[in-house]
């Protein structure tokens, strides 16, 4: 079933369950945020996070020099067709108006049309992707995709404390893999819209192996960096 949802375009790629703190300074956001924390207390405060394409500008803090001017209209084409929504659990509002939120990931979904109403805000027609059950298979997928995971972790930073907090649940850990790996924006939506666990496990050793073998190279020899290059993801 389709849903009317507000909708924040970002730079960044939210999974469920994922922490993403925002500051929010664009008076449409503001008006975005104001009426969310007056809806029903029934029901999840959320909206649509949907990830910008390369090339577009995700809004930017006010300057120095005061206001920045509003950014262009985002079209259909500018975005990414999956994204996942932003459950508000923590609001502070700042003395000029602006406010810090703390929001959770909750909920995946494609855009079926981008909406630009009577609100100040973007908008769009959204289908719910379906909820994950993992199965037999992404339950033997994620030892595996733990372990890849783990070596990665140790070389990527050794101290790493998401190491002694990584998630049982396979479903979680496949969405903590792609958000924490340093992937580029195209991978990370990729396993967003992964239509399941096991798809996402599978995608995610393949990458966590390639990864851990490029930083075991740059350890093991003094290769130019350029040998090394491939396009940086902005998160």
């Amino acid at each position: 079933m389709s849903k009317r949802l507000p909708v924040f375009p970002l730079g960044t790629v939210l999974f469920p369950g994922l922490v993403l703190p925002l500051h929010i300074f664009e008076e449409r956001y503001r008006t975005l945020v104001r009426e969310l924390v007056a809806s029903p207390e029934d029901g999840p405060h959320e909206f649509g996070v949907v990830t910008l394409r390369r090339g577009v500008e995700a809004p930017s803090p006010e300057g120095e020099d005061g206001p920045m001017p509003e950014p262009a209209p985002v079209r259909a084409e500018d975005l990414y067709p999956v994204g996942c929504t932003a459950e508000l659990r923590q609001v502070t509002e700042l003395p000029d108006g602006r406010f810090d939120i703390m929001t959770v990931g909750r909920r995946r979904f494609s855009i079926v049309d981008i909406q630009q109403g009577t609100e100040p805000y973007l908008t769009a027609e959204v289908e719910w992707l379906p909820d994950e059950s993992p199965d037999e298979i992404a339950a033997q997928l994620a030892p595996r995709a733990l372990a890849a995971f783990r070596t990665y972790l140790d070389l990527l930073r050794p101290d790493s404390e998401v190491i002694d907090a990584v998630p049982g649940d396979p479903t979680v850990l496949s969405h903590l893999i792609a958000a924490t790996a340093q992937l580029t924006t195209d991978e990370r939506q990729l396993l967003l819209a992964a239509p399941d666990t096991a798809t996402r496990l599978r995608a995610e050793l393949k990458l966590l192996n390639r990864e851990a073998g490029l930083l075991a190279r740059v350890r093991a020899v003094p290769v130019p960096l350029s040998d090394l290059a491939r396009p940086a993801s902005p998160n």
